[in-house]
């Protein structure tokens, strides 16, 4: 069977590695992105993928329903990530192509993003190390203690929940909104979103983004938390209002925030936010790390074994719209 990597050579590195790419190429004749570039343009994704039979796409590459019109012989799209956003899931169905997805290996590569960022912010360590490396000496700010402080989890999703369980067991408060999720586990208590900004010492937004949750940190929610709080979003940029964000900061409302995502290309945050001295910015790498990259990559690799063997692969989110690969199976 063959098979497509949209990735480019330095996503290819980075988002998906040596080992699971040998380990595809036991079960298939792999072609690689060979432009050079990412193929976030349709026109050069259908050129550069003709005969392939199955995609599997990065998170930089669309794909829409000029693909699947354009490839007759595509079969399936592997995503290698949880969020399948970036591909046309509807128009998929509608063309016969099967859409899988990976399975969340991120969750402690994020959590321990979410746990440096709140040590950051408490602590100042980023604007010491800058003041140094600039020559400068650092101002000697009191910081905060985790221990006793009261942090709000915004989404109780499995990051949600393993964050949740660390910050009890560092002697913090934890506050809880998800409409959609009881609460449990000992420690953290269940709340309206409105209880959480207002009691909460340290907000996290972690819920999933769609279409109820657009802007769901906005100017009203900004002005709802705790004046001397701290932000920190870890799911998506379009859940935030970036410029409500910036002038609850100006104003001193808030105390700092943190972020790794943004409205900026590739979900990173907006440079002239993240360049404030009050904000601590990385250019979305929660799940950047050797251990969760491989997880995902080699979910992908686990679902070409299983086409290739006639099986319907795990995480298939359109299975019984995937009347080409059925046809062919026939």
């Amino acid at each position: 069977m063959r098979v497509f990597l949209t990735h480019s050579p330095e996503m290819l590195e980075s988002f998906y590695g040596s080992n699971a790419l040998a380990a595809l190429r036991g079960h298939a004749l792999v072609r690689l992105n060979n432009t050079g570039q990412v193929l976030d343009d349709p026109a050069a994704l259908i050129d550069a993928a003709r005969d392939a039979q199955i995609l599997v796409a990065d998170r930089r590459t669309p794909v829409p329903e000029a693909v699947f019109m354009a490839l007759p012989d595509l079969l399936a799209v592997c995503r290698v990530a949880v969020d399948i956003s970036t591909i046309d899931v509807a128009a998929a169905s509608r063309h016969g192509v099967l859409v899988t997805q990976a399975t969340p290996g991120f969750v402690t590569a994020v959590v321990e993003l979410a746990l440096g960022m709140l040590v950051d912010l408490s602590r100042g360590i980023s604007g010491s190390v800058a003041a140094y490396r600039a020559g400068l000496e650092p101002s000697m700010r009191r910081g905060r203690q985790l221990q006793g402080a009261t942090l709000g989890i915004i989404g109780y999703g499995v990051i949600g929940q393993r964050l949740a369980e660390l910050a009890v067991a560092l002697g913090m408060h934890v506050l809880v909104s998800d409409p959609h999720r009881e609460v449990t586990s000992p420690g953290p208590r269940r709340v309206l979103l409105e209880a959480l900004l207002a009691g909460s010492d340290y907000v996290v937004c972690l819920a999933t983004s769609v279409p109820e949750t657009f802007r769901l940190m906005n100017a009203a929610a900004f002005a709802a938390m705790r004046q001397g709080a701290y932000f920190i979003n870890l799911s998506r940029g379009e859940l935030v209002d970036e410029t409500a964000l910036e002038q609850a900061l100006a104003r001193g409302h808030l105390a700092g925030a943190a972020m790794d995502v943004g409205s900026a290309p590739d979900q990173k945050p907006m440079r002239r936010l993240a360049a404030r001295r009050d904000v601590v910015a990385t250019p979305h790498i929660g799940g950047l790390t050797t251990e969760a990259i491989e997880h995902q990559a080699f979910d992908t690799v686990r679902q070409v074994a299983s086409l290739v063997a006639g099986r319907l692969p795990q995480g298939s989110v359109n299975a019984q719209a995937a009347y080409r690969w059925a046809a062919r199976g026939s």
